[in-house]
């Protein structure tokens, strides 16, 4: 159950097959069933997930309208993090775009990770470091590039995410209305 997520890990931390098998007696596989939540707005988050096999959605909700900031397929890690961290109430939901089988870690396997297993705080220190990386990267080029170009290379960037996900989700994740990038789709594919 556990391979890809040992496999990533490894990739940025090396383990000792001690050391793995350490860290393995704090994770908690999970399955969701498609369109089933991992976290509802207004719950705190109590972990942080690694996706071994299927697709998650992070998304807010306001005046009906659905605010996707997030996808995760396999290899990714999601969370709400500031509800993680704070235990204050999650401010995004979190759902299961197929059937998913996830690995968690509890806010009390975490913490006690943090304390024991050096190797793990260098870990999620590299996992926060990059998630902060690549916000900072799509904020400058979504205040930045015109729609096409941020398109374009959202399209190259996660070509798995355009396979697998409806395409009003990557509208909403990209901040446009399904009409607008249906446009620029369609302009795109004119152009080859």
């Amino acid at each position: 159950m556990y391979n890809l997520f040992f496999q990533k890990y490894n990739e940025k931390v090396p383990l000792s097959d001690e050391e793995q098998e350490q860290i393995k007696k704090y994770l908690t596989p999970k399955k969701l069933r498609k369109k089933q939540y991992l976290l509802q707005e207004g719950d705190v988050c109590k972990v942080i997930a690694f996706v071994e096999n299927g697709a998650l959605r992070e998304y807010a909700v306001e005046n009906g309208k659905e605010h996707i900031i997030q996808f995760a397929l396999e290899g990714w890690t999601i969370s709400d993090l500031f509800s993680f961290f704070t235990g204050e109430p999650a401010t995004y939901h979190i759902d299961a775009l197929e059937d998913t089988e996830l690995v968690l870690i509890t806010k009390d396997a975490h913490e006690e990770l943090l304390k024991t297993q050096p190797k793990y705080e260098t870990y999620m220190r590299l996992l926060i470091t990059n998630a902060y990386i690549a916000l900072q990267r799509r904020l400058t080029s979504n205040i930045s590039l015109p729609i096409e170009e941020r398109y374009i290379n959202f399209t190259e960037k996660y070509p798995d995410i355009v396979q697998r996900v409806p395409q009003h989700m990557i509208a909403s994740y990209m901040g446009l209305t399904p009409e607008t990038l249906s446009r620029i789709r369609k302009k795109l594919a004119n152009r080859k």
